[in-house]
């Protein structure tokens, strides 16, 4: 094993067992937990994203749809690129006695159920937009939580391998999504509500088994506006490994999603396939269950080697390589096969990257602003990467120059990885 020292063993920490570096391993039923709630809150964000929204904007206007769905995902995205930190951060100071992050999973849960259920009956425009941006401040902070009790409770030796988890739910979420948008077969007011069922179902496990450490009232920094509001910048002068971290997650997510973005347009003006949806779906499909297996085996096989890089290196040029076959090879034989390196290289990248992230966050007592942070490199592509696609395929080159475009942001992601230098 080539871990740092320093984060095998118990490191000592001013706010005692809550802000201590975790040596025991956690239990099945606690990984469990973990993953019904991503799978729980991701099912939240995918199946509204993927299906519901869409047919509610056609229900309002089959016109402006095109309109409508894109004022209200952006309003959506604004809020989840604010929310994640900001209740990572509410999470820190956290003393009540059921610990840290469950009180808000539990109000983030709580919010975006709300917020779907609110959808099922939106009389207009503005109210299914406020209604969803209210979904994504419960869920994202509920997400904020979750995320950041994996370095609380999870000793490095594991973290590979609950990152893999925590992924599988992830993808698992998407997945259960995308089958509740054909389940309800355009009852997107019945779709809503089975999605808030999925969140309070998929929430009420982990409530159980959180075993979340408390935070002593007297090892709570002291609050001012000043501190909490500049704590959201970290500096990458003074912490140059969580900057290299963030940056690298980043453009690989940039590449990810303009792998993805126009799946449906590139299979209809590229590959002339004759069932373009039909074709996403099986895709999807491919992409997802190879994601799946990959995250978790990637996962323990970071662990046993006890080494991070050079995963997330072959990954990611993986997942650029998906992206040159799609360019070169405009072909339904090739869009198969880019799907199942993506799915390979995007799985390992999720578990063994989510398990080197942990690893370079600044301080304890701030896990869950700084994981906040980092998961704005998550949602933040999600709004850059059509303002990037656009262009590229309707003036610079079509589907050839995106594709290569992907790839080269997904080798540079892979590139700086080499400049992390307290992980392996």
């Amino acid at each position: 094993m080539s871990f740092n020292d320093a984060n095998t063993g118990l490191t000592p920490a001013p706010g005692g067992l809550a802000l201590a570096e975790p040596t025991v391993n956690v239990r099945h039923r606690w990984t469990a937990s973990i993953v019904l709630v991503n799978v729980g809150i991701n099912a939240a964000f995918f199946g509204p994203i993927q299906v519901l929204l869409g047919q509610q904007a056609m229900h309002f206007s089959p016109e402006e749809k095109e309109g409508i769905l894109a004022l209200v995902t952006g309003a959506g995205a604004a809020v989840s690129l604010v929310a994640n930190p900001l209740f990572g951060a509410f999470s820190d100071r956290t003393t009540s006695r059921f610990g840290r992050r469950v009180p808000w999973v539990f109000i983030g849960a709580l919010l975006g159920t709300i917020g779907l259920v609110g959808l099922a009956g939106a009389p207009s425009v503005a109210a299914m937009m406020l209604l969803w941006c209210l979904v994504q401040l419960g869920c994202n902070g509920a997400l904020a939580a979750t995320t950041a009790a994996i370095p609380d409770q999870v000793p490095v030796r594991q973290r590979g391998s609950i990152g893999g988890m925590a992924s599988m739910g992830t993808v698992l979420g998407i997945l259960m999504g995308a089958a509740i948008g054909a389940v309800v077969a355009g009852n997107f007011s019945l779709g809503f509500i089975i999605c808030a069922v999925g969140l309070v179902v998929g929430m009420v496990p982990y409530l159980f088994f959180a075993s979340d450490p408390v935070l002593d009232a007297k090892d709570k920094v002291p609050f001012t506006w000043l501190n909490f509001v500049s704590g959201f910048w970290i500096s990458p002068r003074k912490y140059p490994d969580f900057a290299w971290a963030w940056i690298t997650r980043f453009l690989v997510n940039v590449g990810n999603h303009l792998v993805t973005l126009y799946l449906l347009f590139f299979l209809t003006d590229a590959v002339h396939h004759e069932d373009p949806a039909f074709g996403v779906l099986v895709l999807t499909g491919i992409y997802a269950i190879l994601t799946l297996i990959t995250a978790v085996i990637g996962g323990r096989w970071t662990d046993k080697v006890g080494r991070r890089k050079p995963f997330v290196i072959a990954s990611s040029a993986i997942i650029a390589l998906a992206a040159l076959i799609l360019a070169f090879f405009p072909t339904w034989i090739g869009a198969l096969a880019g799907a199942a390196v993506l799915g390979i290289g995007y799985g390992v990248y999720l578990a063994v990257d989510f398990a080197l992230l942990t690893q370079v966050l600044p301080s304890s007592a701030s896990r869950g602003k700084d994981m906040g942070v980092i998961n704005v490199a998550n949602s933040l592509p999600q709004v850059i990467a059509p303002i990037i696609a656009w262009p590229l395929v309707t003036i610079l080159g079509g589907y050839v120059t995106l594709y290569v475009t992907a790839a080269v942001i997904g080798l540079l992601g892979a590139v700086f990885v080499v400049k992390i230098k307290g992980v392996d």
